[in-house]
């Protein structure tokens, strides 16, 4: 299972991230995100953590929510999945404003 956790402090760690987890079960990897795009490397304040199981995700998500780490309240929640049909894809989208029916003249 996949854990969404925000609002962290941009010095947290993913030691510690994975310390706070590792109490609910086995952590099989931690990301935080960092602003890699632009070059300086800054941590964005959230991160992803996998658990190798749902049941230990849950637990991980019940224990942690509201708790704090680094003087900041974390949000924990479980992380949705990516879309399969591909990232930023408009397939099967209607109500896209690109997936627009031609109007078409009438005389």
């Amino acid at each position: 299972m996949n854990i969404y956790i925000g609002n962290l402090s941009l010095e947290a760690t993913e030691e510690e991230l994975r310390q706070q987890c590792a109490a609910f079960g086995e952590v099989l990897s931690v990301s935080i995100m960092d602003d890699k795009y632009i070059g300086s490397g800054q941590t964005r304040g959230y991160a992803f953590v996998k658990m190798s199981s749902k049941a230990e995700g849950a637990a991980a998500v019940a224990g942690l929510k509201g708790k704090r780490l680094r003087n900041r309240v974390i949000e924990v929640v479980e992380a949705l999945p990516l879309d399969k049909s591909g990232v930023g894809s408009l397939s099967g989208k209607t109500n896209s404003p690109f997936h627009r029916k031609v109007r078409q003249r009438k005389y």
